[in-house]
């Protein structure tokens, strides 16, 4: 699905990058240059420092030097930290320790460049190292990983892009700016009238169906994690790519979809991410944090909690924001 903004955010830009799809939305036309370049320079900062399919990122050097004392730029430290944010939230559901069971998997090279049919069985799958096991200092920015880990910072950085670049781009130009990575997606700045239409959907690169499920944003940041969409065989088996630490197992296929609203991108993710991996356990967690969510099911059904408001319906408009799974290349 996607979604049609209000007639007073006229303004948008849309093109391909961290191997998804980034929208930009200003209620100001006359902004969309100075916004755009805002997102481009911060997009082309976080594949620098957190592609995990770069031999020259920050990511994979890190990654060799596992067991080492590292110490590492600024922005890959706020970039670590939101991962470990994330990681506390969620009491390691989500863990940035994961990478190794994600390459096991076959999730290897970019999603684009991955086979779809891969004969290979699927390793014996061990449990992340664990995110309490890192040693960082975030005054001195001094990393060590345990030997052998693999970060992915995946979906957390991608969100942490999105928060600081709808941030900057609104500082900059004065208006009310919409960022969507992939349908993970923040706010900032004074929103059109209505608010930004945001469509719900399963993949954010299909259009929308007029008449689709789609929700009124106002301020804040959106977040989807789902099952459906970044799949592949690898051994004989469907596999995805939204790993259990606890097992290094894809998560148990339950929620088809869950959506998140939140303060910023980063925390909504985490909480989305997490809701799919506890699986029938995610209702009273998602539950207690009090974050409007919308969980669907395999089979379409939907669980609505935390004030979360029934599905208005928006018309089709190719380009504009929905909000749906689509991870980082």
């Amino acid at each position: 699905m996607n979604t049609r903004p209000s007639a007073s955010a006229s303004a948008q830009a849309v093109f391909p990058s961290l191997g998804t799809t980034a929208v930009l939305l200003v209620t100001d036309p006359g902004a969309l240059p100075a916004a755009e370049a805002v997102l481009r320079a911060e997009l082309a900062a976080v594949d620098r420092a957190c592609s995990r399919f770069r031999p020259d990122s920050e990511l994979s050097r890190l990654n060799l030097n596992a067991g080492r004392t590292t110490t590492v730029s600024a922005y890959f430290a706020e970039a670590l930290e939101a991962a470990l944010r994330a990681a506390r939230l969620t009491d390691g559901t989500v863990d940035p320790t994961a990478g190794s069971a994600v390459i096991a998997l076959g999730y290897d090279r970019t999603f684009a460049s991955l086979s779809p049919e891969d004969a290979r069985p699927v390793p014996v799958t061990r449990p992340a190292p664990g995110w309490r096991h890192i040693a960082f200092d975030p005054r001195t920015r001094r990393l060590r990983l345990p030997p052998g880990t693999r970060l992915d910072l995946g979906a957390t950085a991608k969100a942490l892009a999105a928060d600081r670049a709808v941030l900057q781009a609104a500082a900059t130009t004065g208006c009310g700016v919409l960022v969507s990575l992939g349908g993970d997606l923040a706010t900032a700045g004074a929103a059109p009238e209505g608010g930004w239409r945001i469509a719900l959907a399963d993949d954010h690169a299909r259009p929308a169906s007029e008449g689709g499920a789609a929700v009124a944003v106002t301020g804040g940041a959106l977040a989807t994690s789902g099952i459906q969409v970044r799949t592949w065989r690898r051994g004989g088996r469907v596999v995805h790519h939204v790993v259990d630490p606890a097992t290094g197992e894809p998560a148990a296929p339950v929620w088809r979809t869950v959506t998140v609203a939140a303060g910023t991108c980063v925390d909504a993710n985490a909480v989305s991410t997490a809701a799919i991996v506890r699986g029938e356990r995610a209702l009273d967690w998602v539950r207690a944090t009090d974050l409007p969510a919308r969980l669907t099911r395999l089979d379409g059904t939907t669980v609505r909690l935390g004030g979360w408001p029934p599905d208005s319906h928006a018309p089709a408009s190719p380009g504009s924001p929905a909000t749906a799974p689509g991870g980082p290349r």
